[in-house]
């Protein structure tokens, strides 16, 4: 990422953060663990990652927010910060930001009481061009996507999606992932999320899948807490298990 570009999205960033604080006072129902939720929230999260490419530990600090221009447009946000060993040596830089542009095109009722919400957007990832301290993945990044939120009776969100990342600058990345999320709400306001990626990378023809359970509760309102589990799945995982904890401010 050169200059400009980090002062282009530091800059997307800020205007993000204070763009959700405006908007704070509206009722919130969904699941912010859903992307396709029309919900506008802050996450403060670290996640730790182990055997990272089997390699050594990776410490991810990161923000992840969203918020809702209008009913159908909503933008995510994510700044990660990585404190890694994966090189022999302990490091510590930026890793990347994301800006994630989601669009509603409709959503409706089926016949069995199903509610669905379909949805298309595109990422831009921008790298901080720190490989020589074994921080990102060398590329900058652009990703169209599709999706669907299904509403299950019972309370169940499934949400299925396809993904496609295509690299504009630095290494070639041409990766295209399926993604499954459930979301179960549980009683006392908490609720569990599964969440499976299987991506292809066509240029290195393997398969990094991985998988995420993350329990959580809604203290208030306006506060959340969860903790999460990860692991990698397959001879290509990227990394062996993770452990995460977030705390979400809803607005």
């Amino acid at each position: 990422m050169n200059g400009l570009s980090k002062y282009v999205v530091f800059v997307c960033l800020v205007v993000a953060v204070l763009y959700t604080s405006r908007t704070m006072g509206a009722e919130v129902e969904e699941n912010a663990s859903n992307p396709l939720a029309k919900v506008s929230n802050v996450d403060v999260k670290w996640q730790h990652l182990d055997s990272f490419a089997g390699l050594g530990e990776v410490n991810d600090r990161f923000i992840d927010g969203a918020f809702m221009i209008n009913p159908k447009l909503k933008i995510k946000y994510e700044l990660h910060h990585w404190e890694t060993d994966v090189t022999g040596r302990s490091e510590s830089g930026f890793d990347k930001a994301v800006i994630k542009v989601i669009y509603f095109p409709t959503q409706g009722k089926l016949a069995n009481g199903t509610t669905y919400r379909l949805a298309v957007g595109l990422d831009l990832i921008e790298d901080f061009d720190n490989q020589d301290k074994g921080i990102g993945t060398g590329a900058d990044q652009i990703a169209p996507f599709a999706g669907i939120a299904l509403g299950l009776k019972g309370g169940m969100t499934v949400i299925p999606l396809v993904q496609q990342f295509w690299s504009y600058s630095g290494v070639d990345v041409n990766t295209t992932a399926a993604r499954v999320i459930a979301i179960k709400p549980l009683p006392q306001k908490m609720w569990l999320k599964l969440d499976f990626i299987v991506p292809y990378d066509w240029e290195l023809d393997t398969i990094p899948a991985t998988g995420e359970i993350q329990f959580g509760k809604n203290f208030s309102q306006k506060i959340a807490l969860y903790v999460e589990g990860k692991f990698g799945i397959g001879g290509d995982k990227l990394y062996d298990w993770g452990v995460g904890v977030g705390v979400r401010f809803k607005f």
